[in-house]
């Protein structure tokens, strides 16, 4: 594994095909919630349903990160998280990247946009979280 930070199109490229295979994700998560709680017009069903689709793809992302720190589409496009020092992502820390990527992309994305600026073209969240994205060898 190097140490090199993938570029900043690659990367988001990378996130957006995780976006994609999260919708499918969703779309199964979806139909079961919808089979479990029938009545769709009950007034706690919609933030019940969001918190549960954050929930879903909090699972995901977590157990990809602290499971050999790729997801499916960072093995496509070879990168892997790491810690800041290059070891493996604890559960704390993948939970603490996942919450602070949820926000910074919450807020217009600025917390991807942060990558642009950074020093070292970083994401906020990886800023605050102690973690990294780096490129990974054959």
């Amino acid at each position: 594994m190097t140490n090199s930070i993938p570029r900043f199109w690659r990367r988001t490229l990378s996130m957006f095909y995780d976006f994609l295979l999260l919708l499918a994700i969703w779309f199964i998560a979806s139909f079961i919630f919808h089979l479990v709680f029938r009545d769709t017009t009950a007034v706690y069903f919609r933030p019940l349903f969001q918190f549960y689709l954050l929930f879903v793809a909090g699972i995901y992302f977590i157990w990809f990160w602290t499971h050999g720190g790729q997801t499916l589409a960072m093995q496509t496009w070879k990168m892997r998280v790491v810690t800041s020092s290059g070891q493996r992502l604890t559960t704390r820390q993948a939970i603490t990247r996942y919450l602070l990527a949820v926000i910074g992309i919450t807020f217009f994305g600025f917390g991807i946009m942060w990558a642009l600026f950074d020093r070292d073209r970083q994401y906020l969240h990886d800023r605050l979280a102690g973690t990294r994205i780096v490129n990974v060898e054959n």
